[in-house]
């Protein structure tokens, strides 16, 4: 079982924390894939680099253990981060399309109704970040943050993105390469002490947080990650979540069902959360206020149709 590090040499937030990786003791050269995307090998880890947009390269899991008879374990997608208000930022999150309709285009990869099991890594490396992110004073002037669900590239593997952002200024910035450089090798194991975020060694902490609602950056459910060490499933933001209001819609259903793709969201992040998690207890994690109260009623009525258990902030601990 291997680890895949995934790079792209057109992304300068990218291929800048790869190079500062690769310039870590015991790295030697892997196998090509398809003869065009080079790899480096360390220990069970596997840095793979290709020529491609990142979200566009799917199901390079499967074409690596194809390639080299190496079962993949978990991928880590290694990219640039963008936002409107270009603030500097440390980013993770979990990978997925899960809101679209089958008739409609992803713009950043994957595929409508899609989404990738949450590596179970993503909280344990969040707190990990963050120390390391203070401890190289790249904090207050970088944000260490968790980001919703979303985009591709396609794959079946547990699988996360670590990301800066959020202009080219700061993707070029070797401070913050070498920062997500180290997240890696510490959070692998790569420098001789235990891995950061093995599900196997849970110690008996098995709650997972489902997020459900809020905003982008989900700042509810990251109280609860930052204060309990919560091992951490998908997180669906409000925009994620397309409910239609049933007294608004003229389409014919039934009166008062609440149309839109939010079951399906919600029930493919928990189904893939849960096989990301195996034995784990996941519980939905409500951020109450971002909600209206129809839309409030209307998703714990699912949840409890589901048997998806809802947990409290005091829950996780």
């Amino acid at each position: 079982m291997v680890s895949l590090v995934v790079a792209t040499t057109i992304d300068p937030a990218s291929i800048g924390p790869a190079s500062a990786l690769l310039s870590m003791p015991g790295w030697h050269p892997g196998p090509s894939l398809q003869g065009n995307m080079s790899s480096f090998v360390n220990k069970e880890v596997r840095l793979l680099k290709h020529d491609n947009s990142i979200v566009k390269e799917d199901h390079l899991d499967k074409r690596w253990e194809a390639a080299t008879g190496e079962v993949v374990d978990e991928v880590i997608f290694l990219s640039k981060h963008t936002a409107v208000s270009n603030r500097p930022a440390l980013t993770i999150h979990p990978i997925g399309v899960p809101h679209l309709r089958e008739n409609e285009v992803s713009p950043a990869g994957g595929k409508p109704g899609w989404a990738a099991p949450p590596n179970p890594r993503i909280g344990p490396w969040l707190k990990l970040l963050t120390t390391i992110a203070q401890s190289h004073n790249l904090t207050p002037e970088f944000e260490v943050t968790l980001e919703a669900t979303h985009h591709g590239p396609e794959i079946n593997s547990p699988t996360m993105f670590v990301e800066i952002g959020s202009t080219e200024e700061y993707w070029k910035r070797q401070d913050a390469a070498q920062a997500i450089a180290l997240l890696v090798w510490e959070g692998l194991g790569l420098g001789g002490g235990n891995s950061v975020g093995d599900w196997s060694r849970n110690n008996g902490k098995n709650k997972i947080l489902l997020g459900l609602g809020g905003g982008h950056y989900v700042p509810r459910h990251m109280d609860i990650i930052l204060k309990d060490d919560v091992w951490v499933g998908h997180l669906l933001s409000g925009y994620s979540l397309l409910m239609e209001d049933p007294r608004q819609s003229k389409a014919e259903k039934i009166p008062g069902e609440v149309g839109g793709t939010w079951r399906e969201a919600i029930k493919v992040s928990y189904e893939t959360t849960k096989a990301a998690f195996p034995g784990g207890d996941v519980l939905a994690h409500i951020d109450q206020k971002s909600f209206k109260g129809w839309q409030r009623n209307a998703i714990m009525s699912f949840l409890a149709e589901q048997n998806i258990k809802v947990g409290k902030p005091g829950a996780f601990c």
